[in-house]
């Protein structure tokens, strides 16, 4: 019996942790392109987690104006909840928002009823900011559960990880090293992944990855690809 029991107990943990084999971006692009957030070919969708910050995010909304581009702001419940009206400002200037969770937490070690209202929490808070119902969700390190997926489908949002990143949380990041990470595996229809807050990274990390952001921005422009948000790799869904 107790043998029963302890398969039954890692068959259900094994159930669980399975979609987290997403997490592993090169084979993300191979076998999962929607997943991985693939578009059309003369496209970048341009991407931001862990936000809003005041101290950062303003930055980055003052820098793609700049450049004319919009962008998808994944951002944490837990972040948005200290400044709403940094959220409607990201609205605002026409950026599209998605969800990343309430809490920055690895989803492997949540229950799927936590993980539920994590993402439930947040997805409430980042509808309410006027720019419609979220469409996209970001889990934490871009580990998936079994859990986070029927969330998702009971929710009305649909994962989406990235293509490229540039690894801009790591002290040792600097912006050669971001725009050299970010273009190793770019390629039209691509999603890149950025942060635009040092909230779960090195402190001060975002400054590199603004430092890094003009030259990304003209690497796509030369090769004549379009930025923008994700919605754009997507037709509306009804």
């Amino acid at each position: 019996m107790k043998g029963i029991l302890a398969a039954g107990a890692i068959a259900g943990l094994a159930a669980h942790a399975l979609p987290a084999v997403t997490a592993y971006t090169p084979g993300r692009r191979a076998l999962l392109p929607g997943l991985a957030g693939t578009g059309p070919a003369d496209r970048i969708a341009l991407t931001f987690d862990d936000g809003p910050d005041p101290t950062s995010t303003p930055l980055f909304l003052r820098l793609l104006d700049e450049h004319d581009i919009r962008a998808t702001f994944f951002l944490l419940g837990s972040m948005l909840d200290r400044d709403h009206g940094l959220g409607r400002e990201i609205v605002a200037a026409g950026h599209e928002v998605a969800v990343h969770g309430w809490y920055h937490r690895c989803l492997l070690w949540r229950t799927p009823r936590a993980t539920h209202d994590d993402i439930a929490r947040a997805r409430d808070l980042v509808g309410s900011l006027g720019g419609g119902e979220p469409r996209w969700y970001r889990p934490p390190y871009g580990v998936l559960t079994t859990g986070a997926l029927l969330a998702c489908r009971r929710l009305r949002l649909t994962p989406k990880l990235w293509t490229a990143w540039g690894r801009d949380w790591r002290a040792a990041a600097t912006p050669d090293t971001i725009v050299a990470d970010v273009t190793r595996t770019l390629v039209g229809g691509g999603t890149i992944l950025l942060h635009d807050s040092d909230c779960t990274s090195a402190a001060g990390s975002w400054r590199r990855t603004l430092d890094a952001l003009p030259r990304l921005i003209d690497w796509a422009r030369v090769r004549g690809l379009r930025i923008g948000p994700l919605t754009e790799h997507e037709p509306v869904r009804p």
